[in-house]
């Protein structure tokens, strides 16, 4: 009863920001990803009748109390799933700098509901799958699937109709996503915390979940059209109004810092120079440049020369989850 699973992480170019229901990860908007293929999280799980009680390793040491107690209580879904009661040691190797601003629980919770529900003996559909890594971490729903996602947000209580699923595979265009790093300090405001004092105290956040239903039409026509101008300009767009709810918050917050619009500021300076390149921004200081392939090297060797850039990644777009053999 074991299996080991490969997942990649994702960006999301039309922000989920806002939950409907915090239990169930039900969230307040779509959302639409690309999947990218550098940065990745392969897990093992095996089932074992002679355990006591889950075991969870972490880049091979034990994982801290709250990090175990979080995959315990996921692993409880898949038991409750498959009927079972028995417990599971897991295995995560996480190929995720954490300063680069790629959430690693989107590939760690997509990995570990693959894995679990293989090893545990669930034939899951990767419908069914995005639905359980999901209750793990929302952005996880995505990253069961390779290519330009979109995650529904449903209307059902139960989730039921809340899901992912691919609007284009992963060679169907060829974009390239460049994570900035400017700051290896850790955020005051954890996202999920950030999320929910938006959602009850922003006055913003009412326009933002109209505006976003705007964004979600246009993007789809860009990825149609295969418009990179179009998509360009509205996934920064949707990132920068993101942000812009979490200013009217009670107390406000803010995830930049000055080195976050220095990247911003020159990333609009190389538009003007005639080099397209775009910025979207998470729940952090990090920023992620979308570009086209013949413009990846011009954009590196400019934002390579700010003071304030610590370090480049280049990503390209990903594959879904791979189930590994041993």
């Amino acid at each position: 009863m074991r299996a080991s699973v490969k997942a990649h992480t994702n960006i999301a170019l039309i922000k989920y920001w806002g939950k409907r229901d915090e239990q169930l990860f039900l969230p307040t908007n779509n959302s639409l990803s690309v999947t990218l293929d550098k940065f990745y999280t392969i897990t093992t799980v095996e089932f074992d009748e002679l355990l006591q009680s889950d075991q969870f390793f972490l880049n091979g040491k034990q994982a801290e109390s709250n990090e175990m107690k979080k995959v315990a209580q996921f692993l409880d879904r898949v038991r409750t799933k498959a009927n079972r009661t028995i417990y599971a040691k897991v295995d995560s190797e996480n190929h995720v700098p954490t300063a680069a601003g790629f959430a690693s629980s989107a590939s760690g919770y997509a990995a570990l509901a693959a894995a679990s529900a293989k090893a545990i003996g669930l034939n899951l559909n990767q419908r069914e799958l995005s639905q359980l890594a999901r209750q793990g971490s929302g952005s996880a729903s995505r990253s069961i699937f390779g290519g330009y996602v979109e995650w529904n947000k449903g209307i059902e209580e139960d989730g039921s109709d809340c899901y992912a699923a691919p609007i284009l595979d992963t060679d169907a265009w060829d974009l390239r996503v460049l994570s900035v790093e400017v700051t290896t300090k850790a955020k005051k405001v954890l996202s999920r915390a950030g999320m929910k004092r938006t959602v009850e105290t922003s006055p913003f956040f009412a326009g933002w979940l109209e505006a976003v239903e705007e964004d979600l039409i246009t993007i789809k026509q860009a990825l149609q059209e295969r418009d990179f101008t179009k998509l360009g300009q509205v996934v920064e767009a949707n990132a920068l109004k993101m942000h812009a709810t979490t200013l009217g918050a009670n107390p406000p917050f803010m995830y930049w810092q000055s080195a976050t619009v220095e990247v911003m500021q020159e990333v609009q300076a190389l538009r003007e120079r005639g080099i397209e390149a775009y910025f979207t921004i998470d729940a952090g200081p990090n920023v992620k440049v979308v570009c086209q392939p013949e413009d990846e090297q011009k954009i590196h060797d400019a934002l390579a020369f700010l003071h304030v850039v610590h370090d480049i990644h280049h990503c390209r777009v990903g594959p879904g989850i791979t189930y590994l053999t041993d």
